[in-house]
């Protein structure tokens, strides 16, 4: 009898153990689809010189002004001082549990928590906090941290931080280093990942109370550097901390490599220009091709003391175009905005200003497997998009879809004519050389510009509409003005960007971009007002998948969904990065599929 309930005692034993769900194991890295490319023990990544020498100092140049110096409020969004936290100058003073690893299209590594462990179903998340992990004023990172970072933006901070909590059901501290998420069922399977990316403050330096105030007081952060010197709209320094915690982990070898960077703001592209031919500004970027040579033709670089180099990228380019207001009633019907979309002359621009070295942009994925372009919508898009119908045309759907092609004349009149036809149709009219609206009135709008550039281009734009009676006006702006309109949402038409960089793994951030619960909140980067619940169905669905093939596809009905809405007139595009340099800086020879990576460069040893 003893053997046969000892015997009964571990079958029991046995099979209750079997049925306790799958255990999941601390990770140094963690991946929005399939495993991390760097294994446990990587020293670095790849497109750094791990033993690049540290020392001496950078200048880079901006146009603006700044007023602020918390990233984490809504007020002085777009004002506030560029460094703190950056996605071109690198995180200098803030920093998340996690790093980007700039060779993969979306996997994280070890930061201030050096270890993940994630539910594999994605609802919950527990980070382990690197001991060593310190405050620039040498106080520990700690799990409490986390927790007043989530509280403090939940109630004081700006979009999209301010809403992370609406995910979360839970964060707890499980031990003196390790913190855990636990997420409700509205997260999504990116939403862990966006968790780890999320910069974390200090407790200690920060009062919740006052938190949504600009300030100028430098502030304390993880980062590798701390701010030194603030002349507020005019220049930012930073100096490296020397006891920075982090320089000799994995994610962070061959970074960080300047003494101290100066951010240096100017008025207007011409005075960063002439500033950085004079030796001020170490860098210069430039995305027209003609500017560029006439830029260059200056005595340091044909010394050779101003090197220009470009880059190949892996990522789709950034659409950039003439942004509709969709929320004012004159931009809110798409046929209209369909008929504008097609007066952008393209080919007269290219051949005249661009010296055919562009490529026209069609697609807010292009040159991916993402892009709706030469994808016909397989039966998953087509389950997506049954309940919506009408919302795409049918050369969208079979992925044939293409801007007109003019003959690069500027007399065109064969694209005038369908422009004109289609507004016609929606009830537009032309009398005495004037385009009325259905209820007879003028129709026509204002283009808002910060550059010459956009002035440009919006002079060619200009010229093409008047040719069948739409006025439109162009109205230059400063840096400050403009994004000051931008966040009050109070402009007409500009020219406006898809967002700071494109990616091969879309995710959250779309919904910020495109997202219905995005159009009204001020801040936002939601610019043209896109409310759809078609493309909230697909934003949801994307960031849902489960499989490559649903993600792939879900992202297509995005894309077509975004072009069948003409919410922008995208320009053009060239897939090289190119750079102007001073001949002191130097940079890993691997260049990672989002190009160039500034903060692994680094100034020669004199």
């Amino acid at each position: 009898m003893g053997r046969v309930l000892v015997w009964l005692i571990a079958a029991i034993s046995f099979f209750a153990f079997s049925l306790q769900p799958a255990v999941s194991e601390p990770k140094h890295a963690i991946a929005m689809q399939g495993e991390p490319a760097l294994p446990a023990g990587y020293t670095h990544f790849n497109y750094v010189n791990p033993d690049a020498p540290k020392g001496g100092s950078i200048t880079y140049c901006v146009v603006g002004s700044f007023d602020n110096l918390n990233p984490f409020i809504l007020k002085s969004l777009r004002t506030t001082a560029r460094g703190m936290m950056d996605t071109i100058f690198g995180n200098l003073v803030f920093e998340p549990l996690m790093q980007r690893n700039a060779d993969e299209a979306f996997s994280l590594y070890g930061l201030l928590a050096d270890t993940a462990d994630m539910d594999p179903e994605g609802k919950s998340i527990e980070f382990h906090l690197d001991p060593k992990a310190k405050w620039s004023d040498g106080e520990p990172v700690t799990p409490e941290d986390v927790l007043f970072t989530y509280d403090v933006y939940t109630e004081k901070g700006r979009p999209p931080y301010s809403d992370r909590m609406a995910k979360i059901a839970k964060i707890e501290k499980t031990g003196d280093h390790s913190v855990r998420f636990t997420f409700n069922n509205r997260a999504d399977r990116e939403f862990p990942l966006i968790i780890a990316l999320t910069p974390i403050i200090p407790k200690h330096a920060f009062d919740k109370q006052t938190f949504d105030r600009t300030t100028l007081k430098p502030l304390i952060g993880s980062g590798p550097y701390t701010v030194a010197q603030v002349a507020p709209g005019q220049r930012i320094v930073f100096k490296r901390n020397p006891n920075y915690w982090g320089k000799d982990i994995p994610s962070k070898r061959g970074f960080d490599n300047y003494d101290q960077i100066t951010i240096e703001y100017f008025l207007n592209a011409n005075a960063k220009l002439e500033a950085f031919k004079k030796g001020i500004c170490a860098i210069d970027e430039e995305s027209d091709p003609v500017k560029r040579e006439r830029d260059l033709n200056f005595p340091a670089f044909h010394r050779g003391d101003v090197v220009a180099e470009t880059f190949n990228t892996g990522i789709p380019p950034v659409v950039t175009g003439f942004l509709f207001n969709t929320r004012l009633p004159k931009f809110s019907n798409p046929v209209v905005r369909r008929a504008l979309g097609m007066l952008y002359d393209f080919e007269w621009a290219n051949k005249n200003l661009f010296g055919g070295k562009y490529t026209r942009t069609m697609s807010y994925w292009q040159d991916s497997e993402l892009s709706a372009l030469g994808h016909p919508a397989d039966d998953r898009e087509e389950a997506l998009l049954a309940p919506y119908p009408g919302r795409v045309p049918a050369d969208v759907m079979d992925g044939t879809w293409r801007p007109p092609v003019t003959d690069g004349s500027g007399q065109d009149r064969k694209v005038l004519k369908a422009a004109f036809e289609l507004l016609k149709s929606a009830g537009y009219t032309v009398q005495d050389g004037a385009m009325l609206d259905p209820e007879g009135k003028p129709f026509g709008f204002e283009i808002l510009t910060s550059s010459q550039d956009e002035e440009r281009l919006s002079a060619i734009y200009q010229r093409t509409l008047e040719k069948i009676g739409i006025n439109v006006t162009i109205r230059s702006l400063d840096g400050d003005q403009i994004q000051s309109r931008k966040q009050r949402f109070d402009f007409e038409v500009l020219i406006g960007s898809s967002g700071f960089n494109n990616s091969l793994s879309p995710g959250i951030e779309q919904i910020g971009r495109w997202g219905s619960a995005s159009a009204k909140a001020e801040g936002s980067f939601n610019l043209a007002g896109v409310a759809d619940p078609a493309v909230d169905a697909a934003l949801k669905a994307m960031l849902n998948a489960r499989t490559r093939e649903d993600y792939v596809a879900a992202v297509r009905v995005l894309d077509r969904l975004l072009i069948s809405g003409s919410y922008m007139v995208p320009l053009q595009h060239n897939n090289q990065q190119w750079i102007a340099y001073w001949n002191y800086l130097e940079h890993p020879q691997k260049t990672p599929i989002f190009g160039y990576q500034l903060p692994t460069w680094w100034r020669k040893a004199n």
